[in-house]
């Protein structure tokens, strides 16, 4: 379980394919701290720590996981955000996220602002998913409100704080991102499609 709030930004060093599954190593201020075995969000998708040295880790992407994310975009030298899972004591600042990423969606929008910046997004509705104005989504596994939400897009405002200390600032209009809808918002959705 995760917060949204990205601790760190890593780097990818290394990318390796072993039959449909690859690793990735990354090199982050956060990596020496991290234990094999332990779950950390890379652009929102929760992976397992298989391997470390000195500054990096490794991790192991699957076949699926690299279908339904962002993940094989990855090239070495690519910014990376790294979130450790959430203590259960800790103040929940973002939102509930699973690291479990349910689609991508492709930045349609970018404009800076006046000290800020709006992001668009478009994605395939036919999933399912929705958002809600004034309400959570996790992109690259930032823990984002919601605006002006539509039935397959929606945009985001960006503060510099987090512009400058996520993987943000390198997405630009036709890139993909890596999509988890509220959970919350999930579950009525499937409760009213049952009614």
């Amino acid at each position: 379980m995760f917060t949204g709030i990205i601790e760190n930004l890593g780097e990818v060093k290394a990318i390796k394919n072993d039959h449909t599954n690859v690793h990735f190593t990354i090199s982050s201020a956060i990596s020496h701290e991290l234990k094999i075995d332990q779950s950390v969000a890379h652009n929102g998708v929760c992976l397992t720590v298989v391997a470390l040295n000195d500054d990096t880790h490794t991790v192991t992407a699957i076949d699926e996981t690299l279908k339904k994310t962002n993940l094989g975009d990855l090239k070495v030298g690519s910014k990376i955000n790294l979130e450790r899972c959430m203590q259960m004591n800790a103040r929940l600042d973002g939102h509930i996220v699973q690291g479990h990423v349910d689609q991508t969606a492709v930045c349609i929008k970018r404009e800076e602002l006046d000290g800020s910046w709006e992001y668009r997004f478009k994605y395939d509705a036919s999933a399912g998913n929705v958002t809600v104005e004034k309400g959570s989504a996790c992109v690259n596994g930032i823990s984002l409100t919601v605006v002006n939400s539509q039935a397959d897009e929606f945009s985001v405002f960006i503060i510099p704080y987090t512009f400058e200390h996520t993987n943000l600032h390198q997405v630009q209009v036709g890139d993909a991102v890596n999509l988890e809808f509220d959970i919350i918002g999930k579950y009525v959705a499937r409760l009213m499609e049952n009614k």
